[in-house]
């Protein structure tokens, strides 16, 4: 299983990952629920860490500078998934265009071997948005189509590249109403409570 750092502090279970996709929700005169998304979505994470000496100056000021910034992390992935995943690259090319708006795109395979399971967090060159695989997408035979949620905020071309493991960077805000100041549990190490991002879109 990978380890996943936030600030240079490892990041500690239970972490937390939510979809946050508002949506409407009415009851009929005949008492039948009618649903709609705003289409609009993103990612929520919660998360503690662990500090050492050399992490906890890092830590410190990450909790109280640049709240109203921007940054970035590696997205962490499922365990089960980074376990499964099999791919050879974390850079994809794309061999054609898919509009916004779009829940698949053709990948290619070109140089690509391997598997990208189902669950996965992907994102794509040309915009921060990330998006996770609905099936699995196997590179042992022609270009394969990725299904993905959400629906594709940007249009893609080939000059485009799909990014797959480490490559997928969270940018994201920290919730303003994170703890801002650190906790000394020993005298040495050290940590700032539940850590709270959301994705920036």
């Amino acid at each position: 299983m990978s380890v996943y750092y936030f600030n240079g502090a490892q990041i500690l279970a239970p972490l937390t990952i939510t979809s946050n996709e508002p949506m409407y929700e009415v009851d009929t005169v005949a008492l039948k629920k009618q649903r709609a998304s705003q289409d609009v979505q993103r990612w929520e994470l919660s998360f503690g860490t662990v500090g050492t000496a050399d992490t906890q100056v890092d830590i410190f000021l990450g909790s109280v500078v640049g709240v109203q910034s921007t940054e970035t992390m590696i997205m962490p992935q499922l365990p089960q998934v980074d376990a499964a995943s099999t791919v050879n690259s974390t850079s994809i090319a794309l061999p054609g265009s898919t509009a916004a708006g779009s829940t698949t795109a053709v990948i290619s395979s070109s140089a690509t071997l391997g598997l990208v399971p189902k669950g996965s967090f992907v994102k794509f060159s040309n915009h921060d948005k990330v998006y996770v695989t609905k099936t699995d997408t196997d590179f042992s035979g022609g270009d394969p189509t990725m299904s993905f949620y959400p629906k594709l905020r940007v249009a893609l071309t080939s000059a485009n590249l799909l990014l797959v493991g480490a490559s997928v960077d969270l940018t994201f805000y920290r919730a303003i109403d994170s703890q801002k100041g650190i906790t000394f549990t020993d005298g040495v190490l050290s940590n700032v409570g539940t850590i709270t991002v959301i994705e920036a879109l």
